[in-house]
């Protein structure tokens, strides 16, 4: 079976994949809880391979774990086997996390053009065309970054996170007009891409996922897009799968 563990600038995920690449496990776990939580794993299943795409900070004593393990393993970078060409000025700056999204999009979705929105510590864009080439994208702040920026650089403004309620266009206090701005502003963010990248390229698909990405679904009232909760971890497994 496959560990497939994803460590983000916010979060570590972990998930397990069948031989049906089927996810039969999957759990967010903080840097001091991944050794215990894999230890855990091994017991309950075989764990033969693992995926490891990683843009944040490795646990303490994570390289020093896997080499006592029997375990193959396969960092996502842009010299690995790819099912699509790369068509990137840097690939070596190219993060793990938008490799592995574009090959979770490909995975279902092959020879289509697919534009890929992952909403979490910072949103970014991919696209791959019907040819099965990547072309890049954008990259920008994602909501909390965006709240921390306004109480970071102003002086009176207070450190805000999304509200559970709806929030409306119109702020009527200082705090509903933050969170208005923050969310509307991101909302309008994204459907302005759509709209550019439908423009330009026919029968287009877009996904959209990350931690933000319930949140936001909220907000954007015309579905346009395919919700993906898992299409990062998918793709780490449809990578490692590849170059087993």
């Amino acid at each position: 079976m496959n560990l497939i563990v994803d460590i983000g600038n916010t979060r570590i995920k972990i998930a397990v994949f069948d031989n049906r690449n089927q996810m039969i496990f999957y759990t967010p776990v903080t840097p001091e809880n991944f050794i215990k939580t894999v230890q855990n794993l091994e017991q309950k299943y075989k764990l033969t391979h693992a995926g490891i795409s990683q843009v944040g900070k490795k646990p303490k004593g994570f390289d020093e774990f896997f080499k006592t393990r029997k375990i193959f393993s396969v960092y996502i970078n842009s010299n690995i086997h790819l099912p699509f060409q790369l068509n990137y000025q840097t690939p070596h700056s190219l993060g793990a996390d938008r490799l592995a999204l574009v090959a979770g999009a490909v995975s279902k979705q092959p020879e289509h053009n697919t534009l890929i929105i992952d909403a979490g510590t910072c949103v970014t864009y991919d696209f791959i065309d019907k040819d099965n080439i990547y072309h890049g994208g954008a990259i920008s702040p994602g909501l909390q970054l965006r709240y921390q920026s306004l109480n970071n650089y102003t002086a009176k403004l207070p450190l805000l996170t999304p509200p559970e309620n709806e929030i409306l266009p119109v702020g009527n206090n200082t705090q509903n007009a933050i969170h208005s701005g923050v969310i509307f502003g991101l909302v309008h963010e994204i459907e302005g891409f759509i709209v550019k990248y439908n423009l330009k390229f026919k029968d287009l698909t877009v996904y959209l996922t990350g931690g933000d990405q319930k949140l936001l679904d909220r907000y954007i009232k015309n579905k346009i897009f395919v919700s993906s909760k898992f299409l990062l971890l998918e793709g780490i497994n449809h990578l490692l799968n590849l170059n087993k």
